[in-house]
């Protein structure tokens, strides 16, 4: 890193990078942040197009942009901002599809000392007017062929937001066209502000799998963290290009991706979505060395049709979060994949971990240099109520070797080392993720709600999300597990795992609710599962359906299918029950479902 601007400076080639090496280059270039507290990242790219401003920053089906005209248009957006009266702190809501823009629009309102709050493009009525009630944008920059989700949500919100609209030059309020007219060179000094790294840069909304989305804050120090981070691990370089299909909307796909390659004065190969079918041959027309992943992209690219390209690529790394373990190296080995980077992280979390050995099904581990500026434990669960045992001095209780408990991140202060937490716009539901007096009196710790096990080794391994578990039998399962075994089985296209209540039985029976194709054969489905799971953890209930319901990251909504339980009376899908005395998956009548609420049948 140049210890002036703070850019990296490109590393001298070398094979296979020990695991050392990949954490001192992760800690060299964050290490000047705090050094430089009024560089932004919208910064860095200004740097970049001084240095090579002909090289493509971003580019996408409809168009790309080198650096030097990526700067000028964040600068645009800045002067706009300005120019409306928008003041520090004032908020802008986006929404947009992927695309170049969305991320020049939130780098150049950001620089300003607004703030941006990332809309989920798939809202619509109560849960858009939620996000927008958060936010209270004073003005909204939408899609033109996205107007209608406003429309929708206007009867749910109170925002009274001036709406800009994006991709159609035409009328009042056209952003593109407001645009056109400011100056993209670079802003004095005045029109900056006094915007640091502490300031709130972004609102990032959680997925609401389980209820209405949070808002997450988002600092400028966070955003030049994971950039710079994610270049360091990665070993990205100007000749690098990245392939990204996630949603600009989510804290991975559209912050740690393009910053990651963009900090590092590289390419960014926006898609506009995932798609099974044109993924190879989008890596390979735009000669991709490396892209961005989520467990679940993995697990269809692995189902999908065999690719002409999906082996004519020069990837050197594919990095992402969520690649289980039963399908690592079957994914590695298929698409040829030198590297691959492994990480857990949470948009509003405040510690990570990171495999970069690439050791299959681990998410990461902390090392031992790490371990005092990043403190993380696993503690044990009260198994019914969720919350974690305390001692008989009222403190939490660690878990040992590949004992599973929720992952927690110590807050830091002044005096003890630790990460930040920067927690979302609701003090309340901020509150709640703290968890206090944990191994000292005053401590306090950042609660994941997420399961893990950790191994001999150091690693922690995902185990599953707490609300996701659910007891049979005396055992806790883990909805994670199952849906692993359910999913490997020939003709299962998809799958999710809940626990149903049953009528005088302690804890929930697991159901797999599941999309099949023509190579399903459920007489089968028993021994599959009897090779891969405990008794108590196969599932006595078996929906098949047409799809399955999911956020934008793929993140299933398993609630309502909870909610609606196994009763044929009032689900139009098939449904199967397994049998106790045969074994076998049998059809779930009404009589059957009687028979099992009343406890003729005892499963």
């Amino acid at each position: 890193m140049n210890m002036t601007t703070g850019v990296i400076e490109q590393p001298k080639a070398a094979r296979a990078p020990s695991a050392s090496k990949i954490w001192l280059r992760a800690i060299e270039l964050t290490a000047r942040i705090e050094t430089l507290p009024g560089r932004l990242f919208a910064d860095v790219i200004d740097d970049w197009a001084q240095r090579q401003p002909s090289r493509v920053a971003l580019v996408a089906d409809e168009a790309s942009l080198d650096y030097e005209g990526l700067s000028k248009r964040v600068n645009r957006y800045a002067r706009w901002a300005r120019s409306v009266g928008l003041a520090k702190g004032d908020t802008v809501a986006l929404i947009m599809p992927n695309g170049i823009d969305y991320v020049a629009a939130w780098l150049g309102i950001s620089r300003v000392g607004c703030v941006v709050a990332l809309i989920n493009t798939k809202l619509v009525g109560q849960s858009l007017a939620h996000c927008l009630d958060v936010a209270r944008p004073a003005h909204v920059i939408v899609a033109h062929d996205l107007t209608g989700m406003l429309d929708g949500a206007a009867p749910y919100h109170e925002t009274d937001a001036k709406v800009w609209t994006h991709g159609d030059s035409r009328g009042e309020c056209a952003i593109d066209a407001a645009l056109a007219v400011l100056d993209g060179g670079p802003l004095a000094p005045e029109e900056h502000g006094d915007v640091t790294i502490d300031d709130r840069a972004l609102l990032i909304y959680t997925s609401g799998t389980t209820g209405l989305p949070k808002a997450a804050s988002i600092s400028h120090r966070r955003i030049l963290n994971w950039g710079f981070w994610f270049a360091g691990l990665t070993g990205a370089t100007p000749q690098d290009r990245l392939y990204d299909c996630l949603p600009l909307f989510h804290s991975v796909g559209g912050i740690v991706a393009p910053c990651s390659m963009l900090a590092a004065g590289g390419s960014v190969v926006i898609a506009e979505k995932f798609s099974a079918s044109h993924f190879w041959s989008d890596i390979v027309r735009h000669d991709c060395t490396l892209f961005q992943y989520i467990g679940e992209l993995c697990r269809y690219l692995l189902k999908a049709a065999p690719s002409e390209y999906e082996n004519r690529h020069r990837l050197r790394l594919a990095c992402g979060n969520g690649l289980r373990g039963d399908i690592w190296e079957d994914f590695q080995a298929r698409f040829s994949i030198p590297r691959i980077l492994e990480f857990y992280a949470a948009t509003e979390g405040n510690f990570s971990l990171f495999n970069v050995e690439g050791q299959p099904g681990a998410i990461g581990r902390i090392p031992p240099l790490l371990a005092h500026r990043f403190p993380a434990s696993l503690v044990k669960l009260d198994p019914d109520s969720g919350a974690p045992l305390r001692n008989s001095e009222g403190f939490c209780i660690a878990c040992s070797r590949g004992e599973a408990g929720e992952a927690i991140g110590r807050i830091g202060t002044a005096d003890e080392g630790g990460g930040r937490f920067e927690g979302y716009t609701d003090a309340g539901e901020t509150e709640k993720k703290v968890l206090r007096d944990v191994f000292a009196k005053g401590d306090a710790w950042f609660r994941t709600g997420d399961l893990m096990r950790m191994d001999d080794k150091g690693f922690f391994h995902f185990v599953d999300r707490i609300g996701d578990t659910f007891r049979w039998k005396g055992e806790n399962v883990a909805t994670s597990e199952v849906n692993d075994a359910v999913r490997d089985f020939t003709g299962v296209v998809d799958a999710t795992t809940y626990g149903v209540s049953i009528p005088g039985a302690d804890g929930r029976a697991g159901m797999s609710a599941i999309v099949v194709n023509e190579g399903f054969d459920i007489t089968a489905l028993p021994a599959h599962l009897a090779q891969r799971l405990p008794v108590y953890a196969r599932p006595l209930f078996i929906r098949i359906s047409h799809e399955l319901d999911a956020t934008e990251t793929f993140k299933q909504k398993k609630g309502e299918l909870a909610r609606e339980g196994f009763d044929p009376a009032t689900i139009s899908d098939p449904l199967f029950m397994l049998d106790p005395t045969s074994g076998a998956y049998v059809p779930l009548d009404e009589a059957t479902y009687a028979a099992i609420s009343g406890g003729t049948i005892r499963l």
